[in-house]
């Protein structure tokens, strides 16, 4: 199982790169796309961080999360 838990920071890095590629993008559905990715790698951080004991990564990804949610409600409207 720790095993399993140790590989998600993979993943989890690999969907911030999508994400802030998305972010990065003139299209303004592409943009709004990026804040939700990012919100999936917030959560898949705080799950890989959770297993580590890194409590300042989770504080980082909740307080990163709270920024994204913005995010993606201004380039949703």
């Amino acid at each position: 199982m720790q095993e399993t838990l140790d590989l998600m920071q993979w993943p989890a890095m690999a969907v911030t790169l999508m994400a802030a590629w998305l972010v990065a993008s003139r299209a303004r559905q592409r943009r709004n796309w990026g804040f939700w990715v990012y919100l999936l790698s917030n959560v898949l951080w705080v799950i890989w961080g959770w297993s580590t004991q890194a409590y300042a990564l989770i504080a980082l990804q909740i307080g990163l999360a709270a920024m994204n949610i913005r995010g993606a409600r201004k380039t949703g409207t």
